[in-house]
């Protein structure tokens, strides 16, 4: 962020079903929460995120499907495109994530926690996994989560 910028949130997700678009809109409402001011909140599918996009922003929301015990694959080719050219440039950067499975999410956390690792991000908040259908309390827990992260970038 240069002094005369506003701090950008970069939302990277796959959010193919009903329930994972629920928590996608948890997600962004906490992120844009009127008391958090002076952050721009972007969402982007992870099929259209690019390196630039990455590069432009000053912190990060993931958010994936657990599909046969990983991260979908659109965040997987999300990662594989911006991993290098981003490498050194995003170290210290926020993260969070957030992960919806049917009955298991554990694979997918581990494999995006290694490449945000890799990427040396540093985790703003703890990762929201959901399973089975989407709740109230679901709901308020990727609420937080975006805005928790938002609150990091947020100039003082």
């Amino acid at each position: 962020m240069t002094a005369d910028s506003t701090p950008t949130l970069l939302v990277v997700h796959h959010t193919p079903s009903p329930p994972t678009r629920e928590l996608l809109e948890a997600v962004l409402a906490g992120a844009n929460d009127p008391e958090i001011a002076g952050v721009t909140v972007r969402s982007v599918p992870a099929l259209g995120a690019t390196i630039p996009d990455v590069l432009a922003a000053d912190g990060y929301l993931f958010g994936t499907t657990a599909n046969f015990g990983y991260m979908s694959g659109a965040l997987k080719h999300f990662f594989d495109t911006v991993y290098y050219p981003c490498l050194d440039a995003v170290a210290g950067r926020p993260y969070g994530l957030w992960v919806h499975g049917n009955n298991d999410t554990a694979g997918a956390v581990t494999a995006v926690q290694k490449i945000v690792t890799g990427l040396a991000l540093t985790q703003a908040a703890g990762v929201v996994e959901i399973t089975g259908g989407v709740d109230a309390a679901a709901r308020e827990r990727c609420y937080e989560l975006g805005a928790t992260v938002a609150v990091t970038i947020a100039p003082e």
